[in-house]
Formats: C-alpha cells, structure tokens, sequence
C-alpha cells in the first residue's frame, strides 16, 4: 500500500517556498504521492476553511513536477470539476501526466462552497449532473486524442458520488471518514479501487468517539487505521495533516513532525 499527502496549497503561511519544502519533506520521508486542493474564488464560505493565498492546483503541481525527477507522484484532493470546462481539464490533466512521467492522478468531486459557485456563475444545484457529464467528456477526450490518461479517483460518499465511482472512476476516494463507514460502503459496492484521504491528527491519549475518523488519534491508533485500511483493499492512503487552523500554515514543522512518526511506526510494523 502506498501512502500520500495532502499538501495545503493555501494560506497565510504558504509561499513558494514552503511548497518546495514541502515537496523535500514528503518525498525525503519516502512518501509516494503529493496532492494539492482547490478552490478558483476565495469567496466567505471558502475562505474560513481555506484562506488566501489559494495556489491553483493545476499550476502549482507543473511547477513541482519541474523539481521531481519522477519518483513522486502528484494529484489533486480533490479538484472541484464543475469549475473548468471539461476539454480544459482534460488538456491540463494529460499534460499533467506527461509531465510527471506518467505519475499524475486526477482526483475529482462535485465541491460544496456555494458563493464559490455562484461567484463562477455554475448552478449549485446542479454540481453533480455537470460533474458526471463533464467526467464522461474528459474520457472522450483522452480517448480521441490518444492523450496520457492519469488515474481518476473520484471523491465523496454519497450514494451518487458512489455511483460515479463505479462508472468513471479508477478508484474510490472518500474524504475524512470513520474505518467503519468506509468497510461498510465497500462491502455493499464493487468498486473500481480504493484510495481514501483520511486525517492526520496524532494527540498524546487515545481518541475514544465513537465515529472517530482515521487518522485521529495516539500514534497506534493511526498506525492501525493503515492496516485496516490495508486489509480492506486500499491501494494508496492519504494523509490530510490540515485540521482547519489556518495559522497552521505558518508552523508547517509540526506537521512534518507527525508524518515522520507516522511513517517510521508503519515501517517498524511491517
């Protein structure tokens, strides 16, 4: 199983800079895959989660594919489809995978933030039909064009974002969600693969919720959400270090500290 991490390509601590950094950090630990998120408008709703600055994802990760020399792999968690016009992100996307040696993976969702959609002009309401008929032309379009096709995982949990992953995705990729709720949808479905983004939150007790999501927890806890994760089929696991704090941007060593335990933990294990 490989694992991944989700970069913060936004916020006031965040320059170009710390993404190389950030770049050195996740590929010197020995990760395999770097992601990126995005929003186009940084309107109110966005910019409570995920403030200014917001570096494109498609523009950031060119960028640092410029500095890999292709072990690493890049993608996006998840990149909001109705956003762009399909033939744009299919153009982006293949140029993307080329660029990375063959290493980019496009994750997808339908997105959330309505001022963001309403700024963009794009019917809310409309999301997930744009996002499965811009799915269906992305495809089309790698396909007529014999264009380098990138891994498409698809995000949420949704029985419609289910769906969408059973019909154009390579994989499944749920976003923060409990070991159980995750084993439960993968037992009623049969998906294409599995590549969840789970948190990154080690505290120095064990966590005792109910509906604690993986990835939340004391260090054991964390490094057994991997290998339940592991048995229930996942190719690749992210890992989300970004708990909401923007001024977490600004003290990225912290989360350098705990994916380094994290890591030295799974390898001790296996």
């Amino acid at each position: 199983m490989q694992l991944g991490v989700n970069v913060p390509n936004f916020g006031p601590g965040t320059d170009p800079g710390v993404l190389r950094a950030w770049a050195r950090v996740v590929s010197g630990l020995g990760f395999d895959l770097l992601m990126v998120s995005d929003h186009v408008a940084v309107t109110p709703d966005v910019a409570e989660r995920y403030p200014e600055r917001f570096y494109d994802p498609f523009t950031t990760l060119s960028w640092l594919a410029g500095f890999s020399d292709g072990g690493l792999r890049l993608g996006t968690t998840v990149l909001v489809l109705p956003y762009r016009h399909p033939l744009l992100v299919a153009r982006m996307a293949s140029n993307l995978q080329e660029f990375s040696g063959g290493q980019f993976v496009l994750g997808v969702g339908v997105g959330w933030a309505r001022q963001e959609f309403d700024a963009l002009g794009v019917p809310f309401g409309a999301r997930g039909r744009l996002t499965d008929e811009y799915l269906g032309v992305v495809r089309e379009a790698w396909r007529a064009e014999d264009a380098a096709a990138p891994a498409v995982w698809v995000g949420g949990h949704s029985a419609a974002a289910v769906r969408r992953a059973v019909r154009f995705g390579d994989a499944w990729h749920p976003l923060r969600l409990p070991v159980a709720r995750m084993r439960s949808v993968l037992a009623d479905n049969a998906l294409p693969g599995f590549a969840p983004r789970i948190a990154l939150r080690q505290t120095d007790a064990p966590v005792r919720e109910a509906e604690r999501p993986a990835g939340v927890g004391d260090l054991e806890q964390i490094v057994s959400d991997l290998a339940e994760l592991r048995a229930l089929g996942a190719e690749t696991v992210v890992l989300d270090p970004y708990h909401g704090d923007p001024a977490q941007t600004r003290r990225p060593e912290a989360a350098w500290r705990m994916l380094a335990a994290v890591t030295e933990q799974w390898r001790t294990g296996q």
